[in-house]
């Protein structure tokens, strides 16, 4: 990696870091700087303004969330020829590799953009929205291929359980921060609650 590919990497795990603890709208350039050990003008040479720095660090933190989701989800196929237990075991391979992380996961970009969109012109509020739906479908895919082996016990909608595993990840990310326990992510109850959701009903 050349020196200045070193530098914008650097300061945008600088902010990354920055913007997950306290938000977009408290860090400032000023302590990217100084963190970084660069000039204004070093700054600026990467990024023309702070929303450029936003939109940066947004589709980085989308392109690698993307790649652990391909890497995870492949491996669980190749664990599985069944829909429902490739999924089951790609949930599985997720929880473990967030709860290897040191001092629990840090928080995403995604959610904490959306939670502070006014901060944002409506590029990287697009950005954020398609980084949703992208995630729907991607778990929406893996339903349906499910719906195809297995008949669910409840008339949910792909696209609606989809989007409640985006809401399981986010939101046990938000509750194990707020109750200080990185490892109380609920994605054994969400697992198994998808198992019996489609476990076929006993004849009596």
């Amino acid at each position: 990696m050349r020196k200045g590919e070193e530098t914008r990497t650097r300061i945008l795990d600088i902010a990354e870091a920055a913007v997950l603890a306290k938000g977009f709208g408290a860090t400032s350039i000023d302590e990217l700087i100084a963190e970084a050990g660069i000039t204004k003008s070093g700054f600026f040479y990467h990024f023309r303004d702070k929303n450029e720095l936003a939109k940066a660090l947004l589709e980085r933190y989308i392109e690698n969330d993307e790649r652990i989701y391909d890497e995870i989800f492949s491996r669980a196929h190749e664990l599985s020829d069944d829909p429902l237990q490739a999924f089951l075991l790609g949930l599985k391979l997720l929880s473990e590799l967030l709860s290897d992380l040191p001092n629990g996961h840090p928080g995403c970009l995604v959610a904490t953009m959306c939670t502070q969109e006014r901060a944002f012109d409506r590029e990287i509020q697009e950005i954020n929205r398609q980084a949703a739906l992208m995630w729907r479908r991607r778990f929406g895919g893996m339903f349906r291929d499910i719906m195809r082996h297995y008949r669910p016990r409840e008339a949910l909608e792909a696209d609606q359980l989809a989007d409640m595993v985006s809401t399981v990840l986010e939101g046990g990310i938000v509750l194990s921060k707020a109750l200080k326990e990185p490892k109380s992510l609920p994605d054994l109850v969400f697992r198994t609650f998808v198992r019996l959701l489609f476990q076929p009903i006993a004849q009596a």
